[in-house]
């Protein structure tokens, strides 16, 4: 899909999740096709039964998530390293960023610039690190393409590089403890909930 300056970055699907369950997901091409023919993406989506995303081998639960295009979808973290700290992940489970189309490309690279201005605005920052771990070896521990958001603030690290240490760790955490049928000790799902019932306030 190409972009230009008078489009805007994708809309919301704000909660109302396009891509639950797999049995009636269209296929990527698909969807793709969809969203060429339009200028935007679709505000509203069909109500589906499906109560989870998947996100690599993980069940996400929707109280998760905040925002949502036809493509990707953003989700409040289970053990931030700063306040704000989110995740936008795909619908579908892309392992590689090389594997990832051009409309892909796009979508989750405006959608992080959406998201992540209104974050550094809700937490009062200053400044946005964008991050990918892409394959093993980078520390990615979940395989399914995803873009650490972290809202910064001057001295939130004592060594500004060392969020990137913190990241790593995170990642690691995260791909052992992401299950919802496992035990949680820094976040509970009511916590998460409710950070992304007030992230989704910011989209409506």
């Amino acid at each position: 899909m190409a972009y230009n300056s008078n489009i805007e970055p994708p809309t919301a699907t704000v909660f109302s999740p396009l891509l639950l369950d797999p049995s009636i997901q269209p296929s990527r091409d698909r969807l793709h096709s969809i969203a060429r023919a339009s200028s935007s993406f679709i505000r509203t989506s069909p109500k589906m039964d499906s109560e989870s995303y998947m996100f690599g081998p993980h069940r996400i639960d929707l109280k998760q998530v905040f925002y949502s295009t036809q493509l990707s979808y953003a989700l409040v973290n289970l053990k931030p390293v700063v306040p704000g700290h989110i995740l936008l992940s795909f619908h579908f489970n892309i392992k590689r960023f090389v594997d990832l189309s051009a409309d892909e490309t796009s979508d989750i690279w405006l959608t992080a610039q959406k998201v992540g201005q209104q974050l550094e605005s809700y937490h009062k920052a200053s400044s946005l690190t964008f991050t990918i771990q892409d394959g093993p070896q980078s520390g990615q521990t979940v395989p399914h393409v995803h873009i650490h958001i972290l809202p910064r603030n001057s001295g939130d690290f004592e060594k500004n590089d060392k969020i990137y240490d913190a990241i790593n760790e995170k990642e690691k955490e995260l791909g052992q403890k992401l299950d919802l049928d496992e035990g949680r000790k820094d976040r509970n799902m009511e916590e998460m909930a409710e950070e992304a019932a007030n992230y989704r306030k910011l989209f409506t």
